[in-house]
């Protein structure tokens, strides 16, 4: 879902029960939108120069987390804009040895994208590990 699909999409700001709930429910749409229109499950980002593929477990996450703010939310409304033109800040780290969600990367990216109005989205993009 992209800013020109003219879709007006009510956001709830607040922290209740059914606000959280309704905000899931908007990402969760945004990313269905997403993959209809982006069969590959990838966007190629400029700064990286290489694509970047949105995996399952990465929408869970973003779902849970993303729709405790109304900030938040907002963001992953523009989620294509991010996937394209995030750049990648510091170095990137080796994943965490305890956490199983980043057990098939060799390293892990951090990644920032301006939003007017919103503020710096934050990106976490995880690199595969090459098979051998």
């Amino acid at each position: 879902m992209e800013a020109q699909d003219n879709k007006t999409v009510v956001v709830p700001m607040g922290n209740a029960i059914e606000d959280i709930k309704a905000r899931e429910a908007i990402i969760s749409d945004v990313y269905r939108c997403w993959y209809e229109a982006n069969p590959s499950k990838a966007a190629y980002n400029t700064n990286l120069k290489d694509y970047i593929n949105v995996r399952f477990l990465s929408i869970n996450e973003t779902i849970h987390h993303a729709s405790m703010s109304y900030l938040s939310t907002l963001a992953v409304l523009q989620l294509d804009l991010i996937l394209k033109t995030a750049h990648q800040v510091g170095k990137p780290v080796k994943p965490k040895p305890d956490n199983k969600n980043q057990a098939d990367f060799s390293k892990i990216l951090i990644m920032e994208c301006p939003l007017i109005g919103i503020g710096i989205a934050k990106l976490t993009v995880g690199v595969k590990k090459k098979l051998a």
